[in-house]
């Protein structure tokens, strides 16, 4: 019994290591933020330019740590890049490249936002009054109408006499 309760504890002192060892969720958060914090987004690339372009472009801020530019699933460029510093001081200077040309276009610089998860919150489709299709309200439009008379054909709802349009009695409401 000894024996195990020995085992059991070097079970839990390995567990209690790997578990330091892994870094938790906020610690992945905060290292996100700090990454982030020196970052800066950059828009209206040139499709044809290079991370190489890019980092030369800003190397006089400081040293770049990353470029990345974004593809489609084709792997064609979407025209926006990101570029991470080492040091924070680095953004403020790229963000003086603000509105400068590069490859012909003139490039946007602006610090990499972090994006908050539930921030943007819509209103929905269909949650006005009488709701949307099959939404509460029970109106499968979104309001309740009723149809003018002349929308039927003739009076009451019945169709027209005389002709209309097409052979044989009227077939609907033609003013023409």
């Amino acid at each position: 019994m000894k024996a195990q309760l020995a085992e059991m504890e070097k079970e839990a002192a390995k567990t209690a290591e790997e578990d330091e060892e892994m870094p938790s969720e906020d610690a992945e958060a905060v290292a996100k933020d700090e990454i982030d914090s020196r970052s800066v987004y950059v828009g209206n690339v040139d499709y044809s330019a290079t991370p190489e372009e890019l980092q030369k472009h800003f190397q006089a801020c400081g040293t770049v740590n990353r470029v990345t530019i974004l593809t489609d699933r084709g792997g064609n460029p979407k025209g926006f890049a990101f570029i991470e510093f080492l040091e924070p001081e680095a953004v403020e200077h790229a963000i003086l490249l603000d509105q400068s040309e590069l490859k012909g276009r003139t490039i946007k610089v602006n610090p990499k936002r972090t994006n908050v998860p539930g921030l943007k919150q819509t209103r929905g489709r269909g949650r006005g009054r009488g709701g949307g299709r099959g939404a509460p309200g029970g109106y499968p439009y979104g309001y309740p109408m009723m149809m003018p008379p002349f929308m039927f054909g003739g009076a009451y709802g019945f169709p027209p006499r005389g002709r209309g349009r097409g052979r044989g009695r009227g077939r609907g409401y033609a003013p023409y």
